[in-house]
């Protein structure tokens, strides 16, 4: 092979992957939203369940970096760019529920509750969408459905009655 030659980062057809990265892309952007909502949470909770919900932040915040990462990995997979910048996430995640200041236990995990819900929103599309586009594709956003479905069940069981 001669410098002028190049090897493709992917055998997916450019369509397909150009198809997949529209579905993917709002996930990386709400997952990374999280990560940064979610560390605010962690910081200002107050209240009784102050330790359960504060430690269980980590764990959300964690988690969605992860689900970020998968879903950022999958695109470049793709052999496409992801714009994954703070400016980027601002401009395009749904606006954040949690507030900027101290908050009682409760409604902060309501708030968070509210922005996994409006991730689960594009990551349920992305399913749907991606059954006619990709396969696999849509098997790491069932993956990611299926943990942030867990992380919302666990927050909920600390305002349930």
């Amino acid at each position: 092979m001669t410098k002028a030659q190049t090897v493709s980062t992917t055998a997916i057809d450019p369509t397909v992957a150009a198809a997949a990265a529209q579905f993917l892309s709002p996930i990386v952007h709400s997952m990374q939203a999280l990560v940064v909502n979610g560390k605010q949470a962690h910081w200002h909770v107050r209240g009784a369940n102050f330790i359960g919900v504060h430690e269980f932040l980590d764990t959300v915040v964690a988690h969605a970096l992860d689900y970020a990462d998968t879903a950022a990995e999958r695109i470049v997979a793709l052999g496409l760019p992801i714009d994954a910048r703070v400016s980027t996430v601002a401009a395009k995640a749904a606006p954040t529920q949690v507030p900027a200041g101290f908050t009682a236990s409760d409604d902060l995990v309501r708030a968070v509750v509210a922005d996994i819900d409006a991730a689960l929103v594009d990551i349920k599309a992305a399913v749907e969408g991606l059954d006619e586009v990709d396969l696999t594709s849509q098997d790491v956003v069932i993956e990611i459905q299926r943990g942030l479905e867990k992380d919302r069940w666990f927050l909920v069981s600390h305002i349930a009655a």
